[in-house]
């Protein structure tokens, strides 16, 4: 039975208590939260700090599901205490924050859509992409920005925490460095700090560019797609409306569940020294979205609510 420590018992954590619970040979040996929300199951031992937890006990598997203030250091402490570790996107804002460490190795960035069905081949064997569309589509209201998701520095902006499974996917099969960006954010509602919709073409070396519109105020169905146009005329869907759909049918669709499942498998396969599943997406590997994001907010044009007829 493989033994799980859980960084965080908020409204993520407790969506890992429960795919880890449906896990057969796994089981949460104990939970580090100061004011945990989620309701512990019985024989789950409490930490009031994940360095009391990772001191009295050896867990085969840490997961991480604290805000970006803190689960970096989190997931640090962890790794150089000899465990391999999972932790939520994105991880940190700040992508000075991944100039390399010893133990960084063993940590690896949860996005559980890029499990869906096609994208472990298309990761192991990349195509030629010459042009990426991000599309994401969902309604976030006033309920959802509280919290550490108000504050910028501790949550970041659209692009942060709703677009980064599309766009770092894109950026995983675009390469090549910011050449030009053209975007604009629309900050209409005045919810947060956090935008409502920002919109960017962004040019990539070598004649490659990824385009994103992602928006928060949205009223139809919520869908978080992703178009590749390939240099052989083809174009990839990857659907769902969090990209769980994958290459195939929508019908089809594994559940948030299963694709945790196939995650936790991946990361622990690791943790034996077994092949990295292509799928996973080491902390290295999440430096250049983050800068990316950055290029992106440091030279967008900003649309207020007083200015909102121009967005």
């Amino acid at each position: 039975m493989k033994r799980v420590l859980l960084i965080g018992a908020g409204e993520v954590g407790a969506q890992h208590l429960a795919a880890l619970a449906a896990l057969p040979g796994v089981a949460v040996a104990a939970v580090a939260d100061p004011a945990p929300r989620a309701v512990l199951p019985p024989g789950i031992a409490l930490f009031a700090s994940w360095r009391q937890a990772l001191a009295a006990m050896s867990p085969d598997l840490v997961v991480v599901a604290a805000p970006p203030a803190t689960a970096l250091t989190a997931a640090r402490d962890a790794a150089v205490s000899g465990a391999v570790v999972l932790v939520e996107k994105p991880a940190t804002t700040d992508p000075a924050a991944l100039a390399p460490r010893p133990g960084d190795e063993r940590i690896f960035v949860g996005f559980q859509p890029h499990f869906a069905p096609g994208l472990d081949g298309l990761l192991a064997r990349p195509p030629a992409v010459e042009r990426a569309e991000v599309l994401l589509a969902v309604r976030r209201d006033p309920g959802y920005f509280r919290d550490w998701r108000r504050t910028y520095a501790t949550a970041g902006g659209v692009l942060h925490q709703q677009a980064i499974h599309g766009l770092a996917l894109a950026l995983r099969l675009t390469p090549g460095d910011v050449e030009t960006v053209d975007a604009t954010v629309v900050h209409r509602r005045a919810l947060a700090e956090t935008e409502d919709r920002i919109r960017a073409d962004i040019t990539l070396a070598g004649g490659r560019a990824v385009h994103v519109d992602a928006r928060v105020d949205h009223h139809g169905p919520p869908r978080h797609h992703l178009v590749l146009h390939l240099a052989d005329g083809r174009r990839l869907h990857v659907r769902g409306r969090n990209l769980e759909a994958g290459l195939g049918a929508a019908r089809a669709a594994p559940t948030h569940e299963e694709l945790r499942h196939l995650m936790y498998a991946a990361v622990l396969d690791a943790a034996a020294e077994g092949p990295v599943h292509p799928c996973l997406f080491p902390l290295s590997a999440l430096r250049r979205p983050l800068e990316v994001i950055d290029h992106v907010y440091r030279d967008a044009r900003v649309v207020r609510a007083a200015d909102s007829a121009a967005a």
